[in-house]
């Protein structure tokens, strides 16, 4: 099978114990994590080979942050060094009633000084069948915008297929663009789009109608079949438009689904109910992880390959940390129904 390549930033992340505030904190868990890398580290927990690229300055937490990498099996050896820190993002995270918070830290990271001609791009995809990035990457910089353009425009030459999860950060942008202004060059070029409804909006301007996720409404999995078909006919390349579906009851207790569109057929996933979330960051990126292994597992079964995203993240929910470490056969577990939770002897 040919390889994936994932282009994002890896970050140091700060949480406070125990769901304390950051006033509370006299102590902080250390997780690395990030967008792309997330999907990396999934992907290579399914058996794919996966190649994370990146650029990480040269110094111990770099260092700690590329062994993470290597850790969960993610080839590494296309990170370029530089930079003059790694970016950081303190997690307060939320429960029941009260929201998660984050809180950026990451100017003159590696990756938010990256710019055009860093990469050997050619280089980092031979033997690659797939070119994963997100719209996380391009709010940090313009040269990450740069850069990020530079690879699509390389893997469109090469035959490389190529996704995006859209990803909206409102706290990321910055440095004078808005995401109107960057983000359509870049999704011109991919095959494969992700997103949610808040994504499509604050991106492009397209919107369910008749639907307020911060009021906990249901979702209406028909009602997005429109905003697949217009993301379709702006980025004409675009093959499948998949949309994540979340209701927030609460902090604790989300509902999660997905449906996926590939310009005929709009293929719609069980719904479940996560009532007891552990850790819900990286939700997304376990979707996207489950996504490009069930779309390269299950070829010609979208079905199939929207059922392995979502119960792929619904595992997810109930992992600490911004990883996704399940494998195939529990997903699959899930997948079949069995949701007891039994001990595995």
């Amino acid at each position: 099978m040919k390889k994936v390549v994932t282009f994002g930033e890896i970050m140091l992340r700060l949480t406070p114990p125990g769901f304390q505030r950051f006033a509370q904190a006299s102590a902080f868990d250390v997780v690395y994590g990030g967008g792309e890398s997330n999907v990396a580290v999934s992907l290579a927990n399914y058996g794919i080979p996966v190649d994370f690229v990146s650029r990480i300055p040269k110094n111990d937490i770099g260092e700690a942050a590329i062994k993470e990498m290597r850790k969960h099996g993610v080839g590494v050896s296309h990170i370029a060094r530089g930079g003059e820190r790694l970016g950081i993002y303190f997690l307060e995270m939320g429960a029941v009633s009260r929201a998660s918070k984050v809180i950026y830290d990451r100017a003159y990271s590696g990756m938010a000084s990256i710019d055009r001609g860093m990469i050997d791009w050619e280089k980092a995809f031979e033997g690659a069948g797939w070119f994963h990035w997100t719209g996380i990457t391009p709010a940090i910089s313009q040269g990450a915008a740069n850069a990020c353009l530079e690879a699509i425009q390389v893997a469109n030459k090469m035959g490389i297929t190529v996704s995006t999860d859209l990803n909206y950060r409102k706290n990321l942008w910055q440095y004078g663009k808005k995401p109107s202004e960057v983000m359509p060059e870049l999704v011109a070029g991919c095959d494969v789009i992700l997103g949610n409804e808040e994504d499509a909006e604050k991106h492009f301007d397209i919107h369910p109608e008749g639907v307020d996720v911060t009021k906990g409404d249901s979702m209406d999995a028909a009602a997005y079949q429109s905003v697949c078909e217009q993301l379709m006919q702006r980025f004409p390349r675009c093959k499948k438009v998949i949309i994540t579906l979340r209701g927030s009851i609460s902090a604790s207790h989300n509902t999660w689904s997905g449906v996926l569109f590939d310009g005929t057929t709009l293929f719609e996933a069980p719904t479940y109910q996560i009532t007891h979330i552990v850790d819900r960051v990286g939700g997304g990126d376990s979707f996207m992880g489950g996504l490009i292994y069930g779309l390269l597992s299950y070829e010609g079964n979208d079905q199939q390959a929207l059922n392995f995203a979502v119960a792929a993240s619904c595992l997810k929910h109930t992992i600490y940390g911004d990883a996704n470490l399940v494998t195939v056969d529990e997903v699959e577990k899930l997948m079949s129904g069995d949701a007891s939770g039994r001990v595995s002897r």
